[in-house]
């Protein structure tokens, strides 16, 4: 930051550090500037306001939006998507449409005038679920950019470490470790056993540290949010095998659903069925909100059968159409 002597000195400020939204969605990232004095009168200076993304990296910012005058630009994905609030002069609130989930994270908003300049820092936050994932080949299959492709083909994006914390906080436990977006290796623990850590342990988010992203294997944590479609159980005459399943929807003008798919609508919708279904991944599995015997008798979640081999007809299949 610059102090101009005996002159005004520019402040930026934000009255919320935190913005909750959710996939489709819009947000508003607040902040404001002003001057601590204005005895000097209006500044002839050009306003430069310039918003830009934070990475786990703080070497590394992401571009958003620039604009100074009538000269506005937008960057890469938020191309059409952002603009500023208005209409106060020292209004440089930033407005986001049709949220992503790769938009979630801090944003940096900074001012420029002159020779001052001053940021403030802003959470823009995502409802969803954050879900354990692994292959079929078995666990610790992953290295970090297989388990950043795994979680975008299942509709979802690798989760962050607050993202995880907040759904450990929520009551996920898992004991097998997976890739954080930050390229650490956790696993979130609410009640404490032997293979997880040890039974005479503090409940946590345990913490394997920073590891190789080329070649350490693990599995990975996923985060998903609303999404604009229709999930379902198609209803069908006889079990299907996985390539039947994979048809089946498309026949109902569908695709089969993603594992993110299935853990949003159970979440975030209620959704509820006692039937095993095929899903994208090969896996059987089937949500539960309402525990009963036979189904789920002790929790609400979303039941995992399997990776069946998928020349069997025993199952159904759930299907998305958007």
């Amino acid at each position: 930051m610059f102090f101009a002597e005996n002159g005004p000195r520019l402040v930026v400020e934000v009255d919320q550090t935190k913005v909750i939204s959710h996939r489709g969605g819009n947000a508003t990232l607040p902040c404001k500037f002003h001057h601590e004095s204005v005895s000097a009168g209006v500044l002839s200076h050009k306003i430069r306001i310039k918003w830009t993304k934070l990475t786990s990296d703080y070497l590394k910012e992401v571009d958003v939006f620039v604009s100074m005058g009538h000269h506005k630009k937008s960057f890469g994905s938020y191309q059409g998507r952002v603009y500023l609030q208005g209409p106060s002069a020292n209004d440089a609130s930033l407005i986001i449409t049709d949220i992503t989930l790769e938009d979630y994270g801090r944003y940096k908003c900074e001012v420029i005038e002159g020779l001052e300049d001053d940021t403030a820092v802003v959470s823009l936050d995502l409802q969803g679920i954050v879900f354990p994932f692994f292959l079929r080949l078995g666990r610790y299959n992953l290295n970090f950019h297989e388990a950043q492709q795994a979680c975008q083909d299942q509709d979802s994006i690798i989760a962050s470490f607050d993202q995880l914390y907040d759904a450990w906080r929520s009551g996920l436990d898992w004991c097998n470790a997976g890739w954080l977006s930050d390229g650490s290796v956790q696993y979130p623990i609410t009640n404490p056993r032997e293979p997880c850590g040890g039974k005479n342990t503090v409940p946590g988010v345990r913490n394997y540290g920073y590891r190789d992203k080329d070649k350490g294997r693990y599995d990975v944590f996923c985060f998903t949010s609303n999404f604009k479609g229709r999930f379902y159980y198609l209803i069908h005459p006889v079990k299907l095998t996985y390539d039947e399943a994979v048809q089946a929807c498309i026949n109902d003008g569908a695709q089969i659903a993603k594992v993110g798919q299935m853990y949003a609508a159970w979440k975030l919708l209620g959704y509820d069925r006692c039937d095993g279904g095929w899903l994208a991944d090969g896996s059987v599995r089937y949500p539960i909100s309402k525990p009963r015997r036979r189904c789920s008798p002790n929790e609400a979640a979303v039941r995992f059968v399997g990776f069946p081999d998928k020349k069997h007809k025993l199952y159904g299949v759930y299907c998305y159409k958007a």
